[in-house]
């Protein structure tokens, strides 16, 4: 390709992008899903919420189904100011108590609703929330209910496999991750520093 028809494409790639954003004018908080059977949701989830961070916004975070082994995220966050509940039962697959995970749950979603309701949050991370819902462990109406009520400007990011139609359908963006190939199926061990 020419020089001269290499710009050309370049200007109106430019001219469609410029159009786009000058378009998108609405400023609020959003609805972010990570989804998908792939790894990384929960990754991709705290890189944004680095980020924010970064940029000096109040975070909180909600963890369910996590455990009580170390955690590289909050290790790095919570001295920064971010507010960690983590439900801290493990695996519902170890504790297999569906009596004790639901109360579990119910406690650590108290918190979410509070932070849900917390005008001074710029942003909620519900990880692994998808599950709560899917394995009726938290009511759906309850969970759509505290998503539109919150603050207009706070932004929630939701991880988890298998979410629920209802909370795509309200989702303003949805990324679905997609297992090509997994180092676990290989045989190698889950590992601190990359795996959590």
């Amino acid at each position: 390709m020419s020089e001269e028809r290499h710009q050309q494409r370049q200007q109106r790639l430019k001219e469609q992008v410029d159009a786009r954003v000058a378009a998108a004018q609405d400023e609020r908080g959003i609805i972010i899903v990570f989804t998908g059977n792939g790894k990384g949701k929960t990754t991709a989830a705290f890189g944004t919420a680095t980020r924010a961070v970064g940029h000096d916004q109040k975070v909180g975070v909600i963890q369910f189904i996590k455990g009580e082994w170390p955690n590289g995220e909050r290790n790095l966050l919570e001295p920064h100011g971010v507010e960690f509940q983590v439900m801290a039962t493990g695996f519902t697959w170890d504790t297999q108590n569906r009596e004790t995970d639901t109360a579990a749950c119910l406690a650590v979603w108290e918190h979410a609703k509070r932070m849900l309701a917390d005008p001074t949050l710029n942003m909620v991370l519900l990880d692994e929330i998808t599950y709560m819902v899917a394995y009726d462990y938290l009511p759906l109406d309850a969970v759509l209910a505290a998503l539109q009520a919150r603050p207009a400007h706070q932004t929630v990011i939701i991880t988890g496999r298998g979410c629920h139609r209802d909370i795509l359908e309200i989702a303003d963006t949805v990324s679905e991750l997609r297992p090509v190939k997994h180092a676990f199926d290989a045989g190698i061990k889950a590992q601190i520093g990359i795996d959590y």
